[in-house]
């Protein structure tokens, strides 16, 4: 038998079906890099549309993680969507670099090498720490395949930045946002610092409850609220509380003036305790045997004194709506050093107070011998002691609840009165405003709106200072006596930006306030404290980024961070942009969820359950975590583990497999000589090129909507269906065995390479390096890059009005489908060796016979066999279809007999084998003859 292959037009391509990615993916990386590929963008796009993507600024500290990894990919997938769209994308990289966690490695490495530093070597020693941190995660980022103007990051330690946090500061300073006070702020004494909102998160905490009592002094103003002459008993007011640490601090008791209170009769003494709380406080106490003396409204204990437990100092009842009965007994310990709602109630009925601890939370000394130098969460055994020693102690039991904790140490923090700066919420209408720029903004997913009104509508006053060493300052003046700004902070605050600017935050630390203030500079002090980082980085604008663009506004396009960055970067970037510029800082804003394992669980390093992405990049390589990130639905949580990423392998793996058909059958396609006009097209080659805009459509309208996970759907249906069990199965027997520059088989070649072409863009934002890869293999590119061109505008539709449109098509398809399901059981049974060893019968309705004839002598490509004949429908022959889209239609399926081309491996019975040749007639037609002709498929 004579050997037939190099008559065949056989699939060729340098395109691995091995992806290799590791590897191959920093040959890509070198590439761009030489490139400067997004550079290249910029300048091909220059007269485009401007898109600015505003990053939000992960911490340079410590390598990336996971979260990183998704945040960074995403942003990505939308600048080069946006890219193909045809706009002119703008992506500054940023960090934050200023703060705590950067300032615990430099106290570290000081402590291990023994050394001390001055404040100004300290803030150098941050500096260098910080940009080595950068300059780590860039280079993992960049390894993602992020694209982005990398050689200018945003830094917040760049003089430059600095300078420009220090105008938004004075400028809200000018407008009257800032003012300073001394009250409660949230505190860790791990940070020895005040902190934002955003760096408090709460978590379950087990603490001491206790139920104390305290001794009433001043008995006759019981006596004469009741009309009563005497008691001989000592009366008590019992408290309830969950932090016995705050006892030493304790001010006050306040009381609801509208609520009801009774003095309770037991053994020893007599009991005040509120009305509805009386039995649940007994109970917890022990109590058995007890009787209600009186009853009396709350604003009648006003101007009664009490005991303190352990200290020798008077304790008065104040009055105060915020009491509630929901817990406890009714009576509210007051200690104004560490709570809100204490600290006002006690300034409104001018109650001072002393400090009792310092910024490490240890006690001080002139409080009580033995809590002298403890640490408040070390302290309570010894306050319980001390509440035992002085008969004061009712109850005490463990309580689960609340709490908050600090965002960075995850440890418990405090609420603590200490003199900070603060924004003012409310000045000018801010929080309301706020409100109503939220109400401008498109927000993705749509609950993250009413989520960012809740969270603005109940927050507090912004604490923006800090006490630390790295950070840029607050270059203000306070006066010494009255606490006010300095009045001509506009005037000398020009000279301290420029200072900052040119030569860094140091020069504020060094500065001569006497030259700066003149006469009376004795009269006001320097503030020491530097600015919180949440200022910072919502202090990033687009024109301090791009300053040679002409920018109208501040507002970016885009920002999408992940879901905690409501209360951080969302929140300070929307109120210093109303305060400041009276707008939105962001047109749309995208949150992201968290990513957690397998088990939903979230993913932390103590459990051991963390996945690096490093180790996913250098064995996997960062395609496949960038097809997991956009298949992941990131508006819930984001569950990620090796099965995961192994099934996610399997979607690289079609896809991959998808492009490589298509490029080997490119091999010598050369679409400027070779292309066929629609015209002229087979009509499975022009449904395909109308399948594929339409996906294409979806697929655009996926990328408007940023629903990614939707995006790669589409992609593996069209490669599992529309393409790898149905055209690109139907099309190698004309591909392959026709003339090699026939109609029938440049038809072929012209809907391949315009489905390649639309393709490779559609996974070009997600699949970046694969994608790179491919157009490199695709013939006569028309740009170098994928990421230069535009979505593809050359696919076209194929009109409803022809008789073989889409519905008439994907009737076939339906049919074929449940042809192949028969085939494979015929296979699985032994009937069959492959498809082309069958002669297949089809019992169908009218309707459907038409639509199957219209195909002609086709009809058999189709399906991929050797025979079809229609026969009108009768029931259950062999396979009954079990599909509601046809009916009366069944399938019977024989061995076909005759002889086998060995050329196309057909069988043909003998009759119609050509005279004295082993090949059928069709392959003599498409090897010394004129070729076959072919119209269909």
């Amino acid at each position: 038998m004579t050997n037939y292959k190099e008559t065949l037009n056989l699939p060729k391509t340098k395109f691995s079906m091995k992806a290799n990615l590791p590897k191959k993916e920093l040959s890509i990386l070198k590439k761009w890099n030489e490139n400067k590929i997004y550079f290249l963008i910029n300048q091909n796009k220059a007269h485009k549309k401007n898109f600015f993507l505003n990053d939000g600024p992960p911490y340079a500290n410590g390598n990336i993680h996971i979260g990183h990894a998704v945040n960074k990919i995403l942003k990505d997938i939308i600048i080069k969507y946006k890219s193909l769209s045809g706009y002119n994308i703008y992506y500054t990289p940023s960090w934050d670099c200023h703060g705590l966690p950067i300032e615990h490695q430099i106290e570290k490495k000081n402590k291990y090498v023994n050394q001390e530093f001055t404040k100004k070597n300290f803030r150098d020693e941050c500096r260098k720490y910080a940009l080595k941190q950068v300059n780590l995660q860039k280079s993992d980022f960049i390894r993602l395949g992020i694209f982005g103007d990398w050689e200018n990051s945003y830094l917040t330690m760049n003089q430059k930045n600095e300078a420009n946090i220090v105008k938004s500061l004075i400028k809200m300073v000018e407008l009257g946002y800032i003012y300073k006070d001394f009250k409660p702020v949230h505190w860790c004494i791990n940070c020895q610092s005040s902190l934002a909102e955003a760096e408090v998160e709460y978590q379950k905490k087990s603490s001491i409850s206790i139920i104390i009592k305290l001794k009433l002094i001043n008995k006759n103003i019981i006596l004469k609220s009741f009309n009563i002459n005497s008691l001989n008993k000592e009366i008590y007011l019992t408290i309830w509380t969950t932090t016995p640490w705050t006892i030493p601090a304790c001010k006050a008791i306040a009381i609801h003036p509208n609520l009801q209170y009774q003095l309770i009769d037991i053994e020893n003494c007599i009991l005040i305790i509120s009305q509805n709380l009386v039995h649940n406080t007994i109970k917890k106490i022990g109590i058995k045997q007890w009787k209600i003396l009186y009853t009396i409204s709350g604003e009648k204990l006003l101007n009664t004194k009490f005991l303190h437990p352990f200290l020798n100092i008077h304790i008065p009842t104040i009055l105060g709506e915020h009491v509630t009965q929901n817990l406890g007994t009714g009576a509210v310990h007051t200690a104004p050093e560490f709570g809100h709602d204490d600290y006002y109630i006690c300034k409104k009925n001018n109650i001072n107070f002393e400090k009792t601890i310092d910024g490490k939370g240890n006690f001080k000394k002139h409080i009580h011998p033995k809590l002298n130098g403890i640490n408040i969460f070390n302290s309570i055994p010894i306050i319980l002691e001390l509440l035992k020693n002085n008969n004061s102690l009712l109850n005490n039991e463990k309580f689960i609840h609340n709490y908050p904790y600090c965002w960075r140490h995850k440890t418990p923090i405090i609420s603590r009165a200490t003199q900070q700066l603060f924004i003012n919420i409310n000045h000018k209408n801010l929080r309301q405003r706020c409100i109503e720029y939220i109400q401008t903004v498109a927000w993705i997913p749509k609950w993250s709106k009413k989520k960012m009104i809740d969270m603005i509508t109940c927050r507090p006053d912004w604490c923006i200072s800090r006490q630390r060493i790295w950070g840029v300052p607050i270059p203000l003046f306070i006066h010494k006596k009255t606490g006010k700004f300095h009045p001509n902070t506009s005037k000398f605050s020009k000279k301290i930006i420029q200072n900052i600017e040119n030569h860094g935050i140091q020069s504020w630390f060094d500065i001569d306030k006497k030259s700066l203030l003149g006469k009376n500079h004795s009269e006001y002090k320097k503030i020491e404290d530097v600015i919180d980082v949440w200022f910072e980085s919502g202090s990033i604008k687009i024109s301090n980024i791009y300053n040679k663009i002409k920018q109208k506004n501040d507002i970016s396009d885009i920002c999408i961070e992940g879901l905690d960055q409501h209360r951080g970067w969302f929140m300070s970037s929307l109120i210093i942009s109303t305060a400041t510029n009276n707008q939105t800082p962001y047109k749309t804003v995208i949150t992201h969820g968290f990513v957690v394992d397998e088990y939903r669980k979230k993913m932390s390093k103590s459990i051991g359950n963390t996945i690096n992405p490093t180790d996913i990049v250098n064995t996997l390589g960062a395609d496949i975590l960038r097809l997991w990130t956009a298949s992941t639905n990131y508006s819930k949580e984001m569950s990620i583990s090796k099965n995961t990423l192994a099934h996610i392998s399997d979607y690289y793996r079609r896809i991959r497999n998808t492009a490589r058909f298509l490029l080997a059958n490119l091999h010598e396609f050369n679409p400027k000589k070779n292309c066929i006009p629609s015209h002229k097209m087979i009509k499975i080659d022009k449904w395909a090129i109308s399948q594929t805009l339409y996906i294409q459509k979806k697929i655009i309208s996926c990328y408007k909507k940023y629903e990614f996970h939707e995006i790669v759907k589409y992609i593996m249906n069209f490669c599992s269906i529309n393409m790898g069990s149905f055209y690109l199965e139907i099309i190698k027997d004309r591909q392959y065995t026709t003339k090699s520059n026939s109609i029938s088989r440049r038809s072929c070649q012209t809907a391949m390479y315009l489905i390649l072409n639309a393709f490779i863009k559609w996974i070009a934002p997600i699949l970046s390096f694969t994608a790179d890869e491919i157009w490199s293999h695709l013939p006569k590119n028309k740009n170098d890059s994928v990421f230069l061109e535009k979505w593809s505008n050359d696919l076209f539709h194929i009109s409803n009005l022809e008789t073989m449109n889409d519905d008439y098509w994907n009737q076939l398809l339906t049919i074929k489908n449940e042809v192949n399901k028969a085939l494979e059981e015929a296979r699985k049974n032994k009937i069959l060796g492959n498809s082309l060893d069958a002669s297949i019968v089809l019992y169908v309705d009218n309707q459907t016979e038409y639509n199957l004839k219209l195909l002609e002598n086709e009809l058999k490509f189709l399906f991929i066999v050797s025979e079809v004949k229609i026969k009108k429908f009768k029931k259950s022959v062999h396979h009954t279809l079990s599909n509601n889209i046809l009916k009366n239609f069944n399938i019977h399926i024989k061995k076909m007999h005759g002889n086998k081309c060995p050329r196309c491996w057909h069988i043909i019975s003998t009759l119609k084998t050509a005279q004295n040749s082993e090949l059928c007639t069709r392959c003599i037609l498409n090897t010394i003859g004129p070729g076959e002709i072919r119209k269909f498929l």
